[in-house]
């Protein structure tokens, strides 16, 4: 009986800042406040705040809240649990033979050193030039006292 009360002296107090808005010519804000101030009302109109009502002050449903959160608790605490060890066994075990072999497990790692061109191959373009680069920058350096 209260909350249906104060619901409703809710609707009437925001339906009486709509009207005030209004007579400022912001008639967009007044029609928003409005709207915002005849939600409680219909509330109070569906059963919704009698509802609500008896179920804040009932023990089985706070116990119901309780069992929820508990539920909830365990549900998070062993999700991070599995992201920490990386998923459960068979899912690990799946992930491992899904996972396929190298193309040549027994092959070596490739040569670095000098090995032969073959005919279609172009030439490496000559080294002058990039020390003719280095020694324009070098220049430059020296001018600067660097």
């Amino acid at each position: 009986m209260i909350a249906e009360t104060v619901c409703s002296a809710v609707a009437a107090a925001g339906l009486g800042i709509a009207v005030v808005t209004a007579y400022r010519k912001r008639y967009l804000a007044a029609a928003r406040i409005a709207a915002y101030a005849l939600v409680p009302l219909g509330l109070v109109m569906t059963g919704v705040v009698q509802w609500a009502a008896d179920t804040a002050f009932s023990p089985t449903a706070w116990a119901g809240v309780v069992v929820l959160g508990a539920a909830w608790g365990l549900f998070a605490t062993t999700r991070m649990i599995e992201r920490r060890r990386g998923g459960t066994r068979a899912e690990r075990k799946a992930a491992r033979s899904a996972q396929p072999d190298a193309v040549a497990p027994t092959a070596s790692a490739p040569s670095l050193g000098p090995g032969t061109r073959q005919a279609g191959q172009p030439t490496a373009a000559p080294r002058a030039e990039a020390s003719d680069d280095f020694s324009d920058i070098e220049a430059i350096l020296k001018k600067h006292g660097i």
